[in-house]
């Protein structure tokens, strides 16, 4: 027997042993993000996004926001976004104007080695989201 072939073999169950389901991309859950872009987010109102048969909605740090999503693999697209129009204090505002832009150019999603949900604009930086703890 050649003495090679046992290690390779043992190797190759081991890993076929390791491989774990990806994630995905979850309906009706609230993502929390922490990070907008380059920005971390800021203010006491979470920054939210839920999924829900082609329709996204959540918080976007001051008023409520709404939209639909087409999903195909690892693509993903926001359309007709709309939110509420209640005023906050500026830096607020200038986060939420931020999140609606990238959200807008949002093109594919996927999930980092920590398990943060990253939604990816066509340039830039990603929005980085955390399942909402219940």
């Amino acid at each position: 027997m050649n003495p090679h072939v046992l290690p390779a073999a043992l190797l190759a169950l081991g890993l076929a042993g390791c491989a774990v389901e990806p994630l995905q991309l979850q309906k009706d859950v609230t993502y929390i993000a922490e990070w907008i872009g380059d920005d971390p987010v800021i203010g006491r109102t979470p920054v939210s996004l839920t999924l829900s048969d082609g329709r996204a909605y959540g918080n976007a740090g001051c008023n409520h926001w709404f939209g639909s999503y087409e999903l195909d693999g690892q693509q993903i697209r926001f359309s007709n976004l709309g939110s509420t129009r209640k005023l906050c204090a500026e830096e607020i505002m200038d986060q939420e104007q931020h999140f609606l832009d990238i959200l807008s150019r949002v093109e594919r999603w996927d999930v980092s080695n920590i398990d943060q949900l990253r939604l990816w604009p066509n340039d830039g930086s990603a929005v980085r989201f955390w399942p909402e703890q219940g």
